[in-house]
């Protein structure tokens, strides 16, 4: 039975890979795992019920549900929703959880046989990771105090940690934790290895070789930088917005990249020591691989550095699957969700799909490149913005602070620069559009949540 090797990043845009076509970004390990598999260039996270879209995102692909079925926002995954660790614990693997889980303690125990280096959180100081071991019984109950921005405040916050590694970046953390289980993990048991990294979300620091591999200068902006964005949708004051000055300057821009690219690059490279690590081992040709993120972010594009927004570069992300039975080498440009790998992953393991699961098995893919499980997707981002996607166009509603709409031609505007809302050569493809709107409302449910009703009222 086929080893299961799972990588999720935090905030990796689609286009950060080497592989993606990207020629500022230094990404050598990654490529060669696109090469040595297939990479999906179209797949999407449904966008997110938070400011913190990681949190639903990564429930969303734990347990296959879509973003209306989770409960609440992620941030607790209930036993009746079945999570891809459970699967494989329940079919006799080795379940090993290492790094970022943002979706609650008790999910851990039920899926997870052990771990270490566990991380409870969206964010933290790459360099002093509040950290925990694997706890059978699920209580977690060591709980420190912590005055997380002791410059400007005394707040206090408590926090789940067992121990820090005081200097030692997440990245490379994780990676010596993943690696240690690897050599020591109890033979002829297959595994399920989970391995969340937090890098490349900001703060973006890295050791300091990787950040001067990029010259600012040499940068190129994003073809779809702005200034500003041009309307207001009620995320001007969010966090990840008021990373940069405003107005948006192209140096402060160049930089913020540098840094960005930088982090994925010592990512790469840690990732790198790990795919070796399995060469080593000779498990390379029984480990099924999965990398992939939890959404995209902004860093520019529209204006915007955060990913509390629907377009591509929040809402698309890598994904790459490689080992026994993937094709060699090949690019797939058909939709998937993230929600759909769980699925997927126990077509390709022989394993049953869980009732709970609602995502959809793209197996059939790895076969024949033209089968499409998805025509058409549903986005969607707390009470602001709804969106779809079919396979030309993208329709995006506002509402709130802007009533309004925007429509792409992505065949010819992948970028999504050139709004043709108010086109009327259009105003059938809008229409059209808008019925898909209210069609895959339905579909997903999108009525009885609080931020459904505050953007459908």
């Amino acid at each position: 039975m086929k080893n299961v090797l799972f990588i999720i990043t935090d905030d990796q845009r689609h286009d950060a890979l080497g592989a993606a076509g990207n020629k500022d970004i230094l990404t050598p390990n990654l490529d060669r795992l696109a090469a040595r598999g297939t990479m999906f260039t179209q797949a999407h996270i449904p966008g997110g019920t938070s400011g913190a879209v990681c949190m639903p995102s990564r429930a969303m692909l734990n347990t296959g549900r879509t973003l209306f079925s989770l409960e609440g926002e992620g941030g607790n995954i209930p036993a009746e929703h079945t999570t891809m660790a459970e699967v494989y614990k329940n079919a006799g693997f080795d379940t090993y959880v290492i790094g970022k889980w943002h979706n609650g303690t008790p999910a851990v125990t039920r899926g997870f046989c052990g771990g270490d280096n566990i991380f409870f959180g969206g964010m933290w100081d790459h360099w002093n990771v509040p950290v925990n071991r694997f706890d059978p019984t699920g209580e977690y109950d060591n709980v420190i105090n912590f005055t997380a921005n002791f410059f400007y405040d005394n707040k206090v916050v408590r926090f789940h940690c067992d121990k820090f590694n005081p200097g030692v970046h997440s990245s490379t953390l994780l990676t010596d934790t993943a690696i240690d289980y690897i050599k020591n993990k109890e033979d002829g048991k297959p595994f399920f290895l989970y391995l969340s990294y937090l890098a490349p979300h900001d703060p973006r620091t890295m050791p300091k070789e990787f950040l001067e591999m990029y010259d600012p200068d040499k940068i190129d902006l994003p073809a779809n930088f702005l200034t500003e964005h041009p309307f207001e949708f009620g995320q001007q004051h969010e966090r990840d917005e008021l990373l940069a000055p405003m107005p948006r300057t192209e140096e402060n821009t160049r930089k913020q990249l540098a840094e960005y690219y930088a982090m994925v690059t010592h990512l790469d490279y840690e990732v790198g020591r790990l795919l070796d690590e399995l060469d080593s081992n000779g498990l390379a040709g029984d480990t099924l691989i999965v990398f992939t993120s939890d959404n995209g972010l902004g860093v520019g594009s529209h204006g915007l550095f955060g990913k509390q927004n629907l377009y591509d570069h929040s809402v698309r992300v890598p994904l790459i699957l490689a080992g026994p039975d993937i094709p060699k080498g090949e690019m797939v440009d058909n939709y998937v969700y993230l929600l759909d790998i769980m699925p997927t992953l126990c077509d390709l393991c022989g394993l049953p799909i869980p009732e709970s699961v609602e995502g959809k098995s793209f197996a059939r893919m790895f076969e024949d490149k033209n089968y499409k499980t998805r025509e058409t997707l549903y986005l969607a981002f707390t009470k602001y913005i709804r969106a779809v996607k079919d396979d030309r166009y993208k329709y995006i509603v506002y509402r709130n602070h802007a009533d309004c709409v925007q429509l792409f031609d992505l065949a010819d505007d992948p970028l999504e620069m050139r709004n043709l809302a108010e086109d009327d050569e259009y105003i059938n493809v809008r229409k059209g559009l808008k019925t898909l709107l209210y069609t895959h409302r339905d579909e997903w449910r999108d009525g009885n949540h609080v931020f459904s009703k505050a953007f459908w009222g």
